[in-house]
């Protein structure tokens, strides 16, 4: 994935209101609001000064002109925009980067299944036969290397496993695909500590069929791209 335009770098003054960032710019020292596409908590990625990236729009309909995409954390740099992932997961599974799930014959996006929820991308063989793919965004990191989620108590994503096992139980495939969108990880893990429920909901979703997988980012302020298979440790 590429940029469309130039990034323009900054320091974070602070994030507030979850989707909100304010930050100075280097090119002339103003101070700017971007919005910060990520419902998550970002533990490890909000420390005032940091240096970070943004995208802009010109669009007059937009409230803000800014978008946060990427920060410099742990000398690595993260991309933090939760609107790429399954963008980013859809271009690796098209380039054969997720060898579990190279055999499809067609790829959709945002479908509808189980009890008023959408699959993040939904294959299907030349069979008919379907594969669920949930997405999850990941950049947690407390440990050096040992990427993990989710970083934020996510009920939502109890709930996504719950009914991928049923998609299960109907005679499909079903898998989670952890994105790692920082290249300073090898492996990944869950915290449990902080949300005991999806590890509990993961371990049952394991259990009862459904596949997981993780991938790890090459991050630059010109693009994300997924370059590697990052090890599950659960």
């Amino acid at each position: 994935m590429k940029f469309p335009t130039p990034l323009v770098s900054g320091r974070l003054v602070k994030r507030y209101k979850r989707f909100l960032a304010d930050v100075i710019l280097d090119e002339d020292g103003s101070e700017v609001t971007a919005h910060c596409a990520n419902p998550g908590s970002m533990l490890g990625l909000k420390e005032p000064g940091s240096r970070v990236w943004l995208s802009s729009s010109d669009n007059p309909k937009r409230k803000l002109k800014y978008s946060w995409e990427v920060m410099e954390a742990d000398g690595a740099l993260v991309g933090i925009n939760t609107a790429h992932p399954n963008g980013l997961v859809e271009e690796a599974i098209r380039a054969g980067r997720v060898p579990e799930l190279a055999d499809f014959a067609s790829l959709r996006r945002e479908v509808k299944y189980g009890k008023n929820s959408r699959i993040d991308i939904l294959l299907e063989s030349a069979d008919g036969a379907k594969t669920y793919v949930e997405v999850k965004n990941v950049h947690l990191m407390r440990e050096a290397g040992l990427a993990e989620f989710p970083d934020s108590v996510t009920a939502r994503g109890a709930k996504h496993l719950a009914e991928m096992s049923a998609m299960v139980a109907e005679g499909h495939r079903a898998a989670m695909v952890f994105l790692v969108q920082r290249p300073d990880c090898a492996r990944l893990s869950l915290a449990g500590d902080i949300d005991p429920n999806y590890a509990a909901a993961f371990a049952a979703a394991r259990s009862a069929g459904v596949e997981a997988y993780a991938v790890g980012c090459d991050v630059r302020v010109d693009g994300i791209d997924v370059d590697k298979i990052v090890e599950l440790t659960v």
